[in-house]
């Protein structure tokens, strides 16, 4: 996964609140977006109206299962950034209109999955990106992207699966981060391992409340 865009979403300070406004969503993914052209020659086209739609659909579901970030913070920016592809996924807010022609540097695994689903890559690096800024900014580090997330084989799954049914998305985006994915409920905040654990940390026995 190229998540060299990431550098620049880190710039802006306390980049996890100023995503969930619409103006900074719509400039930040349509940075992106020139970001993937630059590297790899595909061009895209933004319908504004259905990237509004994904962004608006995307709070409404973020909103109502916020809490949970005082839970596992982390484990949340994760599950968030998965709703977010979920909604971009269903939307569809882009469409290639070039093909890809990669720069010399460019990687060829990645323009290889771009070719196969470059609104796909789009949507998938956007948020992995945003998810790594914003876990520089709160942690310190950014998560490791798992190999998977190169491997075109992975990627033809995701496709068949996301696309038929978009909440796979926040499974797939979870394998690509290394955190076991739920394939039941993948959209469902409180059947994750990482909110589970924590929940059932703070309620054991041997741990007293002050």
């Amino acid at each position: 996964m190229d998540t060299s865009f990431k550098d620049e979403l880190a710039l802006m300070p306390d980049l996890g609140h100023q995503l969930r406004r619409l103006r900074w969503f719509r400039a930040t993914f349509r940075a992106n977006a020139r970001a993937v052209a630059a590297a790899y020659g595909v061009r895209f086209e933004i319908d504004d109206t259905k990237l509004a739609k994904a962004f608006l659909d995307w709070i409404e579901t973020v909103d109502a299962s916020k809490g949970l970030a005082l839970v596992d913070r982390s484990d949340f920016i994760r599950f968030a950034a998965g709703l977010a592809l979920r909604e971009l996924i269903r939307q569809n807010p882009a469409r290639a209109c070039a093909p890809v022609q990669p720069g010399s540097g460019a990687d060829s695994r990645m323009a290889e999955i771009i070719r196969f689903w470059p609104e796909g890559f789009l949507y998938t690096n956007y948020c992995v990106s945003a998810i790594s800024a914003i876990h520089e900014q709160e942690f310190g580090r950014a998560p490791i992207v798992d190999a998977c997330a190169d491997d075109l084989r992975t990627w033809w799954s995701y496709r068949e699966n996301a696309t038929e049914m978009p909440a796979y998305a926040v499974a797939f985006l979870d394998r690509f981060l290394g955190t076991e994915p739920d394939w039941i409920l993948p959209d469902n905040p409180r059947s994750r391992q990482a909110m589970r654990d924590r929940v059932a940390a703070t309620t054991s026995p041997g741990i007293q409340s002050h």
